[in-house]
C-alpha cells in the first residue's frame, strides 16, 4: 500500500510522489471534495490540480465520481488504468459521500491492498482515510453533502489509517484556527491523531496484502 499524504498539494517534497509512482506516470484527479461549489469554481480548482501534475510530467485525466454513481464496475475498470490516484482538498464530508455513492470507498482500498496504485491525497483527500470524520465538522460543514447530493453526511472514514489525519496545523491559512479546536477535542477525547503543517508530507509504503486477507 503506497500513500502520499500532504497537508497542502504536493508539499515541499514532490519528489516523494515521483519515487512512489516509479515509471508509471499516469494520474487520475478526483475533485469531488469540491462538489458543493458552483460549477465554474469547481472546474477552475480541479484544472489547477491537473496542471500541477502535468507540470511534473504526469499524463493526467480527471475522474469525476459523479459519473459513476451507481456504476462502480465501470469506475473500478477506469481507476485500475492509472498509476496515481490524486484526490485533492475541499470538504471531506462531500468527498466521503461521493466515494460511497460511486463505490470508490470499496474500490480504492482494494487497489491499494494489491499495490496497484499510489493514493495521493491532500487535506480532505487524506482526511477521508481516517477511521472517522468526527471533529472535522469544526472546520467543514457536513451539510454541504445536502447541497451537493441532497443526502446526509457519512461520518465513518475509510479506515486505511489508524489515526485521524489533521492538516493545516499552525499554517498561514484561515483553516488553521479551527484546526486548533479539532486538536483540542482529540486530546480531550483521547483520539489518536497526527498533525501536518502545510508543506509537510507523510509517506506510507507497505508490502501488498494477500488477496485472501
Amino acid at each position: 500500500m503506497r500513500l502520499f499524504l500532504s497537508s497542502w498539494k504536493l508539499g515541499d517534497a514532490p519528489e516523494l510522489l515521483d519515487d512512489l509512482a516509479g515509471d508509471v506516470r499516469t494520474a487520475a484527479v478526483i475533485g469531488n471534495a469540491l462538489d458543493a461549489l458552483p460549477g465554474p469554481a469547481r472546474r477552475q480548482a480541479t484544472g489547477r490540480e491537473v496542471a500541477l501534475l502535468r507540470d511534473r510530467g504526469y499524463s493526467v485525466s480527471e475522474v469525476d465520481l459523479r459519473d459513476h454513481f451507481g456504476a462502480s464496475k465501470g469506475l473500478a475498470e477506469r481507476l485500475s488504468g492509472f498509476g496515481v490516484i490524486w484526490v485533492h482538498g475541499g470538504n471531506p464530508f462531500v468527498l466521503r459521500l461521493a466515494m460511497a455513492l460511486s463505490g470508490a470507498d470499496g474500490i480504492l482500498p482494494g487497489l491499494l491492498r494489491r499495490d496497484a496504485v499510489v493514493y495521493a491525497g491532500w487535506s480532505a483527500g487524506a482526511c477521508v482515510l481516517s477511521p472517522s470524520l468526527r471533529g472535522l465538522e469544526l472546520v467543514d460543514d457536513p451539510a454541504d453533502t445536502v447541497t451537493a447530493y441532497d443526502l446526509p453526511a457519512i461520518w465513518e472514514g475509510l479506515g486505511l489509517l489508524d489515526y485521524a489525519f489533521v492538516p493545516h496545523y499552525r499554517s498561514p491559512i484561515p483553516e488553521s484556527e479551527p484546526i486548533e479546536r479539532v486538536v483540542e477535542r482529540y486530546d480531550r477525547e483521547g483520539v489518536p491523531y497526527r498533525t501536518l503543517r502545510d508543506g509537510e508530507v507523510t509517506i506510507i509504503d507497505r508490502p501488498s496484502t494477500p488477496a485472501n486477507r
